[in-house]
């Protein structure tokens, strides 16, 4: 009962839980309901709208339409500047708004625009698409009309920044490509350096490659013609838009840290679910659970609805700029989603032709680029022509006419039907398994693991996303872009695995390796660059060691703090001993540690800054040469605790006492940088000092002091790490937390009012919104609110009730 009366001290739904009651007991706390009405054009049936004490919306329309064009018009009530911002960033509209500059993002934003045939876009997603979408955008230009109008006051981040909402057409919302989640082409292009440097043996420390496979230099590549800042255009059109004080200048591109950054989201941006089967559960019901671990931000990245229309009634958590939800439930089946990953993108190299850079060696000829000339608008300047080039295989990221090369990428991006997470709309309205995995066979990208459930009690996993075939090559470095090396179309969705009603009656996923045994990999070569192990191993740990699990369970498996790493790396300490006073303390310290990095624990201060900081560095200043190093920036934990498990004579004739001298001087290291901030004290370490939480909204630099307090949320002392199921990662400079589950589901499947979620650090993108900051505590405390589905719950747990009519 530990877990429950910890959520009980912030979240009244333990009677939830122990209650056969059809409401909870926890909605007789429901406090006074605020009712209001509104006249809204394009609205066609008159409709509700209850958010309830949590800040989640239930819809209730007279029409899937309605519903869906409410999605639109709640999600620009509760977070206009977030959408409005998102889309002018996708569209690179952003110096128009903010000046001459943000014109080099709008340009390289535009290379990666849909460009496709409409038509066949639309198709690609299945009958709903485009209806949905032109149902969702008129909802919020409604409410963008009433902010013109003046029906609705202007939004205090519009005023901050001097700017006006835009409106939408339906067209935005799928040929934006950039804002998903990306793959490998940063990875290539640091692989390619290190190769140059000092050989591909070197890579192992950078990056592990599952399933075993050994790559090699594709034939025609130079890996040393690979320039640090060849991705410089990718990194600026998928960057978040940053703002800068008056007079100061925004952050700048630094290829290096680009790279580097890229390799720490393999394992930092990811996600954990599982889908466990009634023969496994103390309900007899399915229990699916999800949380996806994601940039953090204010407003939060996940916005929790629920669309109710004859023949409609979903809830869970989608991207606000987007129609439906991806992670939820309708009445009869539940969903979430964790990357699976496939390789989705590929760098070429090309020979230009001396006489004319606008033309590239393409079998035994030149192939000229296709120049596309636009006209970016700039907020107190004229107008700017700027010229964007394509190749046959993607757009042009890099030129070097005096070496006669040029760099373009290929992706899925460019594909119909692949808008990041824009097919879930199909989905989220399927019955049973056949309805999903028929949903499922066109998902795009991201590439995902699907977990599902269903009140008939089964369970099962399906993986989604365009994988491309590569008949000669491997996707892990770039390739001459001559025609040697092409795509030869995509699996099937019927290829990629899955699986329905496991024997071990669970199924679960946190973006690790998961191919199954005897695929053929060579064959299909989805992807070779996965997630850390550890998170996934802790989570199967927990799993399988109970019989019949509860919601609790699976609620203190996503807070569960264990890492898997920790356990690993302090066995390598046991036979290792010190005559240093301070060394000896230190491993003492994690010695005795429980392997949990709570926030109040001395052994996960230092173990995190050991292992983050210390270790690799360590490893690699003893195995590589200097060249090598600084070209492979950071280093993979995986690689690195299975090496220094198994050690080799990269360490020299005795590698076990090589690997004893790393542990110790990299502790040492350690040892005074917790020092340096904590104190001597190791009685005054805590994780949490270091490890914490704090959002700052973007637009922070350009607001008065008392507006931008308003935007902060945080600090909040945090537990977790990036290999902990309870992913929490950091930067490395502060220790801030940058990536996690901001956003955490779990569902009793068929008596969905027992479900709860959180969604941090609120619903709303209102700074002045009561909505705006107060799940923020609960969720760092690993507490959940409920998730309440039913019209009579819903009514209960009512705090405001918005009547809505159409404009007569």
């Amino acid at each position: 009962m530990k877990t429950l009366t910890r959520a009980a001290r912030l979240v009244p739904y333990i009677g939830a839980l122990l209650a056969s009651t059809a409401i909870p007991a926890w909605a007789e706390m429901s406090s006074a309901i605020r009712t209001t009405s509104h006249e809204v054009q394009g609205l066609q049936q008159p409709a509700e709208l209850i958010v309830d004490q949590w800040g989640i919306p239930h819809i209730y329309a007279g029409s899937t339409r309605d519903a869906i064009f409410l999605q639109g018009y709640n999600a620009a009530r509760d977070r206009l500047w977030q959408i409005d911002l998102w889309r002018k960033r996708g569209l690179g509209l952003l110096a128009k708004d903010f000046g001459p500059t943000y014109v080099a993002q709008d340009r390289a934003t535009r290379m990666f625009l849909y460009r496709g045939d409409m038509n066949q876009e639309w198709t690609a997603y299945g009958p709903d698409a485009k209806s949905y979408t032109e149902a969702f955008v008129a909802g919020i230009n409604a409410f963008v009309g009433e902010v013109h109008n003046g029906r609705r006051p202007v939004p205090v981040e519009f005023r901050v920044a001097g700017t006006m909402p835009d409106r939408w057409t339906p067209e935005d919302v799928v040929r934006i490509r950039s804002h998903g989640l990306t793959r490998n082409v940063a990875s290539e292009v640091s692989r390619a350096r290190v190769a140059c440097a000092a050989g591909l043996e070197a890579d192992r420390f950078r990056r592990k490659i599952e399933p075993d496979w050994t790559t090699k230099v594709p034939d025609g590549l130079d890996p040393c013609s690979i320039p640090r800042e060849v991705l410089n255009d990718y990194q600026l059109a998928t960057r978040e838009v940053t703002f800068a004080k008056p007079g100061q200048q925004r952050t700048s591109l630094d290829p290096d840290k680009f790279l580097a950054e890229a390799d720490d989201r393999v394992s930092t941006i990811g996600s954990n679910n599982w889908t466990i089967a009634p023969s496994r559960t103390a309900t007899g019901r399915p229990i699916l659970a999800n949380d996806p671990h994601r940039a953090h931000g204010v407003p939060s990245l996940r916005y929790i609805v629920h669309l109710n229309a004859p023949g409609l009634s979903v809830i869970g958590a989608g991207e606000p700029a987007l129609p439906g939800i991806s992670i939820g439930h309708n009445g009869q089946i539940a969903f979430g989603l964790t990357i699976f990953a496939i390789d989705q993108e590929d760098l070429f190299v090309y020979e230009t032709n001396p006489d004319n850079p606008n033309q590239y060696r393409y079998r035994d000829g030149w192939e000229d680029m296709r120049i596309v000339r636009e006209t970016i608008e700039v907020k107190g300047e004229g107008p700017r022509e700027v010229e964007l080039r394509f190749t046959r295989h993607g757009p042009v990221l890099h030129a070097d006419p005096a070496q006669r090369r040029a760099f373009a990428m290929r992706t899925v991006w460019f594909e119909p039907g692949t808008s990041a997470y824009f097919n879930s709309a199909e989905y989220m309205t399927a019955k049973d398994w056949d309805g999903f995995k028929k949903a499922m066979v066109n998902w795009g990208a991201p590439s995902e693991n699907q977990v599902y459930a269903d009140t008939s009690g089964n369970i099962g996993w399906i993986v989604g996303g365009r994988s491309p075939l590569r008949p000669n090559w491997d996707g892990l470095m770039p390739v001459p872009g001559d025609g040697r090396y092409e795509w030869s179309g995509f699996l099937k969705g019927e290829e990629l695995p899955q699986v329905f009603n496991p024997e071990t009656g669970w199924f679960a996923t946190a973006n690790e390796m998961n191919i199954p045994a005897g695929y053929p990999v060579a064959e299909r070569k989805v992807g070779f660059e996965w997630s850390d192990p550890s998170r996934i191993t802790r989570i199967k740990e927990v799993l399988a060691s109970k019989e019949k699990i509860t919601l609790a369970d699976a609620m203190a498996l996503q807070t569960d703090d264990y890492t898997v790493n920790g356990r690993r790396l302090t066995k390598l300490l046991e036979p290792v001993s010190s005559d240093d006073p301070m060394l000896s303390g230190g491993l003492k310290l994690l010695k005795e540690w429980d392997h949990r990095t709570t926030a109040d624990s001395a052994g996960a201060a230092l173990f995190e800054v050991w292992m983050t900081k210390h270790l690799g560095r360590a490893l690699t200043t003893k195995t590589l040469p200097e060249s090598a190093r600084a070209a492979l920036g950071t280093s993979d934990i995986a690689a690195v605790v299975d090496y220094l498990e198994n050690p080799d004579k990269a360490l020299g004739a005795d590698p076990v006492a090589a690997r004893q001298e790393i542990l110790i001087e990299s502790l040492r290291g350690a040892m005074n940088e917790v020092r340096q901030v904590l104190g001597p004290d190791v009685s005054n370490w805590t994780w949490g000092k270091l490890h914490h939480a704090q959002f700052e909204h973007a637009l922070a630099p350009l607001a008065d002091d008392p507006t931008r307090a308003q935007m902060t949320v945080g600090r909040l002392a945090m537990g977790g790490s990036a290999f902990s199921p309870r992913a929490a990662s950091y930067r490395a400079s502060d220790f801030r937390v940058t990536a996690g589950a901001s956003f955490r589901m779990v569902l009793d499947v068929g008596n969905w009012d027992q479900s709860v979620t959180i969604n941090t650090p609120g619903q709303s993108g209102n700074p002045f919104s009561a909505h705006y900051r107060d799940l923020a505590p609960l969720w760092a405390a690993g507490d959940y609110v409920p998730l309440v589905y039913s019209r009579a719950a819903v009514e209960q747990a009512a705090r405001d009730v918005i009547k809505l009519v159409p404009t007569r």
